[in-house]
């Protein structure tokens, strides 16, 4: 028995379609990967993670204080209550010395106004401190804004460091230095949250949450 001859022609690649190919993957790479490490940029993992470590620490001391944070509990039961003024928003932090690991945990690796970070829990957090505290964060709210990038804005003018009560219908946002308009928010359930301003603004136009006090330290 004869084996049957095939005439049809096994398809392949000419060298051009290759080189065609390849030009088109290094365009495509070109034009994405600076998109990836500017999202990898804006995003600030490091930030992300710290203010992670901090919404830990928050919900151990929570679970030693009956579900509340420092800043719900008065100074007389071991809180911050009284003392949240804005420039005093590092000492909900030395409150919680026990649960964070070190005092470079509250400085985001992109914050140069801040430097150096405080060697340990005392007076020298003062300045040394990247994140607002959220006075109306409840352990039981996931949505209430618990912490997050204080180099904020409203209406393009930053905040200064003190109390601020925002409203849902501010135009608020972040300042170019840090992650370049764009910050991160801690929220009540642990997650971190990266927004541009037109989201960010967005977001708390459409969250159910009237106003939002923060501590700018």
């Amino acid at each position: 028995m004869k084996p049957r001859v095939s005439n049809q022609k096994t398809a392949a690649l000419t060298l051009v379609e290759v080189l065609v190919v390849i030009v088109v993957l290094i365009l495509l790479a070109a034009m994405l990967l600076p998109q990836f490490a500017a999202a990898k940029r804006h995003s600030g993992p490091g930030c992300a993670n710290r203010l992670k470590q901090i919404a830990i620490a928050g919900y151990i001391w929570a679970d030693d204080h009956n579900g509340k944070y420092p800043f719900e509990i008065s100074v007389a039961n071991g809180g911050t209550m009284e003392l949240n003024n804005g420039r005093n928003t590092w000492l909900n932090f030395i409150v919680m010395s026990n649960e964070l690991s070190t005092p470079k945990v509250l400085l985001c690796p992109q914050d140069k106004t801040h430097l150096p970070p405080a060697t340990n829990f005392s007076w020298q957090l003062a300045g040394h401190v990247s994140y607002f505290v959220g006075l109306d964060a409840k352990v039981g709210d996931p949505q209430s804004v618990l912490s997050g990038d204080d180099n904020l804005e409203i209406g393009g003018v930053p905040l200064k460091p003190g109390l601020w009560e925002l409203s849902t219908n501010v135009l608020i946002g972040w300042t170019v230095d840090r992650h370049n308009r764009c910050g991160n928010i801690l929220l009540g359930d642990g997650s971190v949250q990266t927004f541009s301003n037109s989201s960010f603004t967005n977001w708390l136009h459409q969250s159910a949450i009237a106003t939002n006090r923060l501590a700018i330290p």
